[in-house]
Order: structure tokens, then C-alpha cells, then sequence
């Protein structure tokens, strides 16, 4: 493949996408039509690259051949003579439709076109180019240059040598990447869903307040963050669009309905940190409200949310999105689990697991709680 690798879209991710091919040793292009965002995407990575000399990581020479391979531009007709176009840009398919097409008419004929889109369809997106076998999803995780996993997503149109040059590239940026299925979510937003989801029906039932769901998750069960932290952290709206997305895409199965509590605090305009409220005020010297440090509360929240998130890894597994050891390692390294949910239900046991949920699916009669066939014949 070409070394020169095109990245369109100078947010956070494009820009993180370009830092990474650009500190392997590419020829980077960073493309967007804004050239405020451009200019703040160089200034972030020059403070970037300062903080890495700073800490030992980097040295000058080093900062200055990074900086020569970059080029920033506004212009798509830099791309010409790229390997790899990574599109990372608004999560609307028309935009996607366009800049798509606009893209293959100036790149060469072995060009790679990939989306890092983290919920719409690769073979939607692809459907539009004259040669579909080049597009492939690469999807990165924010913030790309430190986050280490990548998903790998081959559209039904996608050739088998555009999937092994796109994986062994990113491979090759020392990224861990893991294959998977183009449905909805891919692996992590998919099997990550009930993480939020149950997390807000619990409070919705009034059963623990948001300090105290976060509580259990962190300190019972092991996760960095708890849910409302996290969708804080996340964004309300971005993590509530993406919920709504792949709710949709599933014919709108009820394992994944969104929630009205997060609907609400995001027409509040309560999205998080960036907002200084959400689920939690982040305003300056307002304490964040105490748990109700009850372990036996705790436990019990933790064995739901627990339960649904197994049960959607399993979902994944039964339905060939992933092969076991990938949806355990998206799971560890794309969003921070302390365990694979596929190895961690053979610690607690699959027939306690199964037990869990089948009391949930009998008190509530919902189909949110039926358990996954293969989960129940791997419990016998």
C-alpha cells in the first residue's frame, strides 16, 4: 500500500486518527473544509507533541519529522495518491454519501476508502462508490492516539484483500485490532448498550439514585467509571444518539430502548462535563452528591447490569458479529471492562448468570430481558 494515508475531518478523532498514521511514519493529509478547526487541530497536536518530549517520549528531531509528514489542508483533492482515506466526519449518511463519491473520483484505483463511523451501516456507506470492494469501517476509539483498540469492519461488499491490507496497516500502527460483523454497533457500542440502558432503568424504578448505581459499578464491580460518570464524561447527546441509532437499526428490539430520563437531561441541555451539568453538577464548588454505600444494594445492581451486559456479549457470539476472543478483547480494550464479559460469566457461572436473567425476563414479562439461546444451551 501506498504510504501516504488521507484523513478527512480535523475533530478530535481525525485529527487523533492523523497523529497516529503521521507517528508511524506516513505522509499524512488532514483534510477540512473549516480552517478554524484545521488550525486548531496543528496547535493541539504541536501541544501534544510537547507534552511528549516533556515526558521523555519524544525528542525535537522527532516532533519536526512528525510535523513534516503532516499536511493540513481544505482541500479533498489533496487525498490524490493516498493508500487510505479515513472519512471522520458527522454521523449523517448523506454527508457520508457525498464525500464518498467526491473522494473516489480523486483517489487511485487501489485506494482503501474507510469510515470511522461508530454506528451507521459500512455497506450503506459504501453503496454509493463505483468500486464498493475498496470500503472497509475503521473504527477508533477516543482518544485514537492512546486508546489501544481498533474495530475492523468489513461491509458484505468489501473485498477479502481490502479487509487484510486495512487490518494489517492499522496493525502495523501498533493498534489491536479485532474483526467484526457490519451490524449495528459492531461490538462495542452494541454489547456495551446495557451498561447505560439498565444503569437508567434502575434509577427510573427508583431503586438507587445515580451516586449509588456508579458506586456499585466502580467500587463492587470493578469498572473505571460508572454509567452516569461515564455518559457524562461521553456527552448525553452523543451517548443518547447513539443508543437511539442502534435501537432503530435493530428493527427497534427492545433490549435496546433508549431511555426518557436521558432524553430529558439532553433537551435540557444537561450533556455532561462539557456543559458543566448532567447527571451531576459540575459546577465550581459544588460537591457530587454521597453514595448510599449499601453492599447489598450494590450487589444487586451490579448482578443486573452485569447479567444484560453478558447476555448481549453472548447475543454477539450467537450471532457471529465476533468470535469470542474479539468480543472479550473490544471489551477490555476499547471501553476499560476489568474482565471479558465471555470469561467473566464462566467465573460467576453461566447457570447463575441464566437464573438472573430468567427471574428478570418472569418479574418484568419483557422481551429487554430474554435471555440468548446460546447462553441458555451453554447453562444446561
Amino acid at each position: 500500500m501506498k504510504s501516504k494515508i488521507g484523513v478527512l475531518g480535523a475533530g478530535t478523532m481525525g485529527a487523533g486518527i492523523a497523529q497516529v498514521a503521521a507517528q508511524s511514519g506516513h505522509e499524512v493529509v488532514l483534510v477540512d473544509v473549516n480552517p478554524i478547526q484545521l488550525d486548531k487541530a496543528k496547535l493541539s497536536l504541536i501541544k501534544v507533541l510537547d507534552r511528549m518530549i516533556e515526558k521523555g517520549t519524544l525528542d525535537e528531531n522527532g516532533k519536526s519529522g512528525l510535523l513534516d509528514r503532516m499536511n493540513f489542508s481544505s482541500q479533498l483533492s489533496d487525498f490524490r495518491g493516498s493508500g487510505l482515506v479515513i472519512e471522520a466526519i458527522v454521523e449523517k449518511i448523506e454527508v457520508k454519501h457525498a464525500v464518498f463519491k467526491e473522494i473516489e473520483e480523486i483517489v487511485g484505483g487501489e485506494c482503501i476508502i474507510a469510515s470511522n463511523t461508530s454506528s451507521l451501516s459500512i455497506a450503506s456507506i459504501g453503496s454509493v462508490l463505483k468500486f464498493p470492494s475498496r470500503v472497509i469501517g475503521i473504527h477508533f476509539f477516543n482518544p485514537a492516539p492512546l486508546m489501544p483498540l481498533v474495530e475492523i469492519i468489513p461491509a458484505v461488499q468489501t473485498s477479502d484483500e481490502t479487509l487484510a491490507t486495512a487490518k494489517s496497516m492499522v496493525d502495523s500502527w501498533g493498534k489491536l485490532t479485532v474483526v467484526c460483523k457490519d451490524t449495528p454497533g459492531f461490538i462495542v457500542n452494541r454489547v456495551a448498550r446495557p451498561f447505560y440502558g439498565e444503569a437508567l432503568r434502575i434509577y427510573e424504578e427508583g431503586i438507587a439514585d445515580f451516586a449509588t448505581i456508579d458506586w456499585a459499578m466502580t467500587e463492587l464491580a470493578g469498572f473505571r467509571m460508572g454509567p452516569f460518570t461515564l455518559m457524562d464524561y461521553i456527552g448525553n447527546d452523543i451517548n443518547y444518539t447513539v443508543t437511539e441509532t442502534v435501537f432503530a437499526a435493530f428493527y427497534f428490539d427492545p433490549r435496546f430502548k433508549p431511555s426518557f430520563t436521558q432524553k430529558r437531561h439532553m433537551e435540557a441541555g444537561f450533556l455532561g462535563r462539557k456543559t458543566g451539568r448532567g447527571y451531576y453538577d459540575y459546577s465550581e464548588g459544588v460537591e457530587l452528591p454521597a453514595p448510599k454505600k449499601d453492599e447489598r444494594l450494590g450487589q444487586q445492581i451490579v448482578d443486573r447490569i452485569l447479567a444484560m451486559l453478558i447476555n448481549e456479549a453472548y447475543d454477539a457470539l450467537f450471532l457471529n458479529v465476533a468470535s469470542r476472543e474479539d468480543i472479550d478483547t473490544a471489551m477490555t480494550k476499547g471501553v476499560n471492562y476489568p474482565k471479558g464479559l465471555l470469561a467473566w460469566s464462566e467465573e460467576i457461572g453461566l447457570k447463575t448468570v441464566l437464573g438472573r436473567l430468567e427471574d428478570l425476563f418472569l418479574e418484568y414479562g419483557e422481551d429487554r430481558y430474554r435471555p440468548n439461546p446460546l447462553l441458555k444451551r451453554l447453562a444446561k
